[in-house]
């Protein structure tokens, strides 16, 4: 057995197809089938059913499970190996909210990748509580959010603190007043985030505590989209002021300050504890850390 060929299994389960994954590996389609034949001789078991389109037996399917966890062993061995060269290069798949994505990490990311060329990056957009999943299951490796919880598998370091705010169109009505109390949330159509994120659960947290029944009119998955349903006047949101500071620098958005609303969150780098730390991530954690609060904070 070797390499080659579990890449070859894995592949045909893929694409259902010995001419396929032979034109995905560059192999014949009698090289392809010669690699399978000699597993199967090998193992003593039939691992494709070679009728069309192509499957995987019951062994087959076990032995692909084995076969990827295999090659994740391999891929490690081979960064590991590669860090030696004290270059730091490799993969960094990252997740983050989508109001950090569009807002923070351009700047971050065009200084880091001008500095090492070598480091790719992937960004995933996800909810803060997704984010402590995806990182505690090796789904991404490098989390940026909300730190929200507690968990002795994740490690976490505060980057810089946001705060939420009421933001409104500067032709609702509103956006005359210096300042509003809490009871404006109970009469004010509001435009709010999904209850799966922390903005969310933070502003349904504080109504309660005052008896606010909020007249929630509409829904939405992430601060880019409310933003632009709050500059047509829809409706007033609730967001993230790191979120709006473009609309606020523009005039397209401003914010009534509440008190009650005006609370510091910590904003953090995220990553699993106990996990071998590639160069590419070491590097890129470094830089993170060292970076003061003012390189993620825009000015307004």
């Amino acid at each position: 057995m070797n390499i080659s060929q579990l890449e070859t299994l894995i592949t045909i389960s893929k694409t259902m197809s010995f001419r396929k994954a032979g034109e995905l590996l560059n192999l014949t389609q009698p090289a392809v089938s010669a690699q399978i034949k000699s597993l199967e001789e090998e193992f003593k078991t039939v691992l494709v059913d070679r009728s069309q389109p192509v499957t995987l037996t019951d062994r087959g399917q076990v032995f692909v499970e084995h076969a990827e966890h295999i090659l994740r062993i391999v891929d490690e061995m081979k960064q590991r190996l590669s860090d030696l060269d004290q270059t730091p290069q490799g993969h960094i798949r990252l997740g983050t909210t989508t109001s950090i994505a569009i807002q923070i990490l351009p700047r971050v990311l065009s200084y880091f990748q001008d500095q090492f060329p070598n480091i790719k990056t992937t960004i995933q957009s996800m909810a803060s509580s997704q984010i402590y999943h995806g990182v505690e299951n090796s789904l991404i490796d490098i989390g940026i959010g909300y730190l929200i919880e507690r968990n002795p598998n994740v490690n976490s370091s505060i980057l810089f603190y946001d705060s939420f705010e009421l933001v409104v169109s500067p032709q609702h009505p509103l956006a005359k007043q210096n300042k509003a109390g809490m009871e404006v949330l109970g009469h004010t159509p509001l435009i709010m985030l999904t209850q799966d994120t922390v903005g969310r659960r933070f502003a349904d947290e504080v109504m309660r505590k005052h008896n606010i029944d909020p007249q929630v009119i509409m829904q939405l998955s992430s601060s880019e989209e409310i933003k632009r349903m709050v500059e047509i006047n829809m409706g007033a949101g609730i967001l993230s002021k790191q979120s709006v500071s473009k609309e606020l620098r523009n005039g397209s958005l401003q914010i009534v300050p509440i008190p009650e609303l005006e609370v510091s969150h910590p904003v953090g780098v995220i990553y699993k504890s106990g996990r071998y730390v590639s160069s590419a991530m070491r590097q890129f954690l470094s830089d993170l850390k060292g970076m003061p609060e003012n390189q993620f904070i825009s000015s307004e």
